[in-house]
């Protein structure tokens, strides 16, 4: 199989539970870090998909790299290869199909788990979704010209959308235990944002949500890199579901 390209954004970065799910499809991780000096392709001929995940940077920052990735987005588009942005990536891609990156009129945050609604949309795309996700921004955006709503949220109302073959989620459907460990521990001011949960409420919700949001994951990715053709799903993934 082609690699999927992962671009990451902190030196020790990495692509979580995301990874492994693409790892056990069977697929290699080209992993590169432009903000640290690395290329992106000219073309997606030599892979099979893209995602950019998160971090803690704005997509309305001016940094040379969050340009260059936001305008790179136009090369799977173009070459209808499958594209996934989250959080910070998602934010990028909605900037990049024209739309606005924001920040909370209230200074409000997502930091934990929130609930989220699929649109009809949304259930067409993957049939099951998880009732709340786990979340880490304080910019959300718009619902960029010819994307459609897949699901939506009370805080930030655009929560994932979809445009041709690329996705866009808010939230993060990559993160790990110890990555939930690791970001509260080193972000620990960010859970003084208003709307931001206790430290203890993220562990105490994972234990609740966490399944869902993996049976999730599972179905998505299949059908995200079969452009929705449910024909290729696993025994495995049908099986996460139920």
């Amino acid at each position: 199989m082609q690699p999927v390209l992962i671009v990451l954004h902190q030196e020790h970065s990495t692509p979580g539970r995301i990874g492994n799910a693409l790892r056990q499809l069977g697929y290699p991780l080209d992993v590169r870090r432009p903000r640290f000096g690395e290329p992106l392709p000219d073309t997606m001929a030599h892979h099979a998909a893209a995602i950019i995940f998160g971090g803690p940077m704005s997509a309305n920052d001016e940094d040379e790299f969050i340009r260059r990735e936001t305008g790179w987005i136009g090369v799977p588009l173009r070459e209808q290869k499958p594209f996934l942005g989250i959080c910070l990536g998602a934010q990028m891609c909605a900037r990049h199909l024209g739309g606005r990156v924001f920040r909370h009129p209230e200074g409000h945050a997502e930091i934990g788990y929130y609930p989220i609604r699929p649109t009809d949309a949304g259930l067409a795309a993957v049939s099951v979704w998880p009732e709340c996700v786990y979340q880490w921004h304080r910019e959300g955006f718009d619902l960029p010209p010819g994307a459609e709503l897949l699901a939506e949220g009370d805080t930030f109302e655009v929560q994932a959308i979809r445009y041709d073959r690329a996705f866009a989620l808010q939230f993060h459907p990559d993160v790990t235990h110890a990555m939930i460990c690791k970001w509260t521990a080193r972000g620990h001011e960010r859970m003084q944002l208003p709307g931001a949960k206790p430290r203890e409420t993220h562990f105490a919700d994972r234990a609740v949500y966490d399944y869902s949001a993996r049976a999730w994951l599972n179905l998505f990715l299949q059908r995200w890199l079969a452009n929705g053709n449910s024909d290729v799903l696993t025994t495995f993934d049908t099986e996460a579901v139920g």
